[in-house]
């Protein structure tokens, strides 16, 4: 019996859309290009022709350098269909990173855009094992001399012009892999996380658990490439919303974007408002259409609550909480008192949360590691099945996160173990003292962390607590007042030993255009400055 092609992540994403609703916008790019729903599928199916056409078969896997996002989403799209494992690659990876990853993925086909032609002109001669390379984009501004340009890569471009616009073929479903999705390689190479079609279809699941009008419009950046797409940009598709794309979404376009397209659902991390509101730009801007904020990836502080809601009062604030391996898993509205600040929500429909103890035992409550399931949760890390046992428990995601889980199933994230700090023989998590910092005026974002601690003729094992302050637009913070305000507030194993007032801190650069997840275990190198 032939399978449904409703069990193509492609398929479900797109075609339904445009057989339920042709005529609905689907798309904007950049304010200048707009798509229907039936419009878009027609573009992704001349681009899955075009990849047909180049010799692209079904289970292939296909190495994406991509950084325009219409260029990731018509090519992801299309990829999926035919049923192309899709290497969802980064664009703002070293040469040398982009190059073992490649290798390490097994890809024998590469497909990319124009802006990244320096790059690949470098890792090309390194990867006699891709056979195939095909662009898209048109002509290159990245600096590479075109008659440089191998004549061997194929112009998808011109074939998808040329190409069939009715479906393709379906080449994978269900249980087959859609994609490998990257972690963020903090330490080593990054690693690859499987994601087949069933489970991208169930985080693409994420906005039927929000509500949603029938002109909602979600917003967002250059971040939807990799995990991106099927945590943020597919679930907007799969749910009828309008996806409007930029290239930038940082917070002077946000400015611009947002009431130019009526934009009402956005999806962001906490230090993207501690940049939107720490200066005057966003003052007399009006951001009335947006009716929800979803915000994870970084504690929720009290405060930053206060100065979301203060400057969009008619928003729905939630908190989210999930991984690469397991998206958008928990999630809860904390503005209204239905979900306690400082939690991150339940599980979401037909997902599980719990926290296990040291010999794996459930525990209510109190402190453990926090254990995520459901049919969103990855298939494991490609080429490494210890590392995949270690983390996939009797159908649980054990992903290192310490957390909590209430007696009514609300979960509290605590943090990594790795960012916890020793002080005075007592562990405290740094978002503790970041949440202190931040409630202090002039305070716009602040970031804390433990460096070894200076015990005189022995090796410390204990720490000292590294807090960088940023100043909000129009103030001066000074070191000894915060440490004395911050006396009356933090109890003694939480007190920071040093306090440096900085412009920035260090974030991930997560092609956003805002700032990315702040980076804990690079604030000790603000010491150095």
């Amino acid at each position: 019996m032939a399978r449904s092609p409703y069990g193509n992540y492609g398929h479900a994403i797109l075609t339904a859309g445009a057989l339920r609703t042709p005529d609905r916008e689907a798309l904007t790019y950049c304010g200048e290009r707009r798509f229907t729903y039936d419009q878009l599928n027609r573009l992704v199916n001349r681009r899955a022709h075009a990849l047909l056409a180049a010799g692209i078969t079904p289970g292939q896997r296909v190495g994406a350098l991509l950084n325009e996002t219409l260029h990731v989403a018509e090519t992801y799209l299309a990829q999926a269909k035919t049923g192309v494992v899709t290497a969802a690659l980064n664009p703002y990876w070293p040469a040398d990173t982009l190059r073992a990853v490649v290798e390490q993925s097994g890809c024998t086909a590469f497909v990319y855009d124009s802006t990244v032609e320096r790059a690949v002109a470098e890792i090309r001669p390194a990867l006699p094992g891709v056979t195939t390379w095909m662009k898209v984009g048109g002509p290159g501004d990245g600096g590479v001399d075109p008659d440089t340009v191998d004549p061997d890569t194929v112009d998808l471009d011109a074939l998808a012009a040329e190409a069939s616009e009715e479906e393709p073929p379906i080449g994978g479903a269900y249980d087959d892999p859609l994609a490998l999705y990257y972690t963020s390689g903090t330490t080593g190479l990054p690693k690859a996380v499987v994601h087949t079609h069933a489970s991208s279809l169930a985080t693409a699941q994420i906005w039927l658990d929000v509500p949603r009008g029938p002109d909602a419009v979600f917003g967002t950046g250059a971040i939807i490439w990799g995990i991106g797409f099927p945590a943020i940009a597919g679930p907007a598709l799969y749910a009828g919303m309008r996806l409007v794309l930029e290239q930038d979404w940082g917070p002077a376009n946000f400015l611009r974007v947002v009431p130019r397209e009526r934009v009402t659902h956005v999806s962001q991390i906490p230090s993207f408002y501690a940049a939107l509101l720490g200066s005057a730009e966003h003052e007399g801007v009006d951001l009335s259409s947006v009716e929800v904020i979803m915000l994870g990836g970084e504690p929720l502080t009290a405060t930053m609550l206060d100065r979301v809601k203060s400057r969009l009062p008619g928003a729905a604030v939630y908190s989210y909480y999930g991984q690469t391996e397991a998206p958008y898993t928990c999630m809860g509205r904390v503005d209204d008192g239905s979900t306690p600040l400082g939690s991150s929500g339940r599980a979401r429909t037909g997902n599980a949360v719990r926290v296990t103890g040291p010999t794996g035992e459930r525990v209510v409550g109190g402190i453990g590691e926090i254990n995520l399931a459901g049919p969103h949760v990855m298939a494991g890390y490609d080429g490494l099945p210890g590392r995949t046992a270690e983390v996939l428990r009797d159908g649980w995601y054990v992903g290192g996160d310490l957390g909590a889980v209430s007696d009514d199933g609300v979960l509290r994230v605590l943090g990594r173990r790795e960012d916890a700090i020793l002080k005075g023989g007592l562990w405290s998590q740094p978002v503790a003292v970041e949440e202190a910092a931040a409630a202090l005026d002039g305070v716009a974002e602040a970031g804390a962390a433990g460096v070894p601690a200076h015990v005189e003729g022995r090796e410390a094992v204990e720490q000292e607590i590294l807090l960088a302050v940023v100043p909000r637009a129009g103030h001066t913070l000074d070191s000894a007042k915060l440490a004395a305000a911050l006396a009356d507030t933090l109890p003694a194993h939480q007190r920071p030993d040093r306090i440096l007032v900085v412009d920035e801190l260090p974030h991930f650069q997560d092609a956003s255009g805002g700032p990315g997840k702040l980076l804990r275990r690079e604030l000790h190198r603000l010491l150095e400055r």
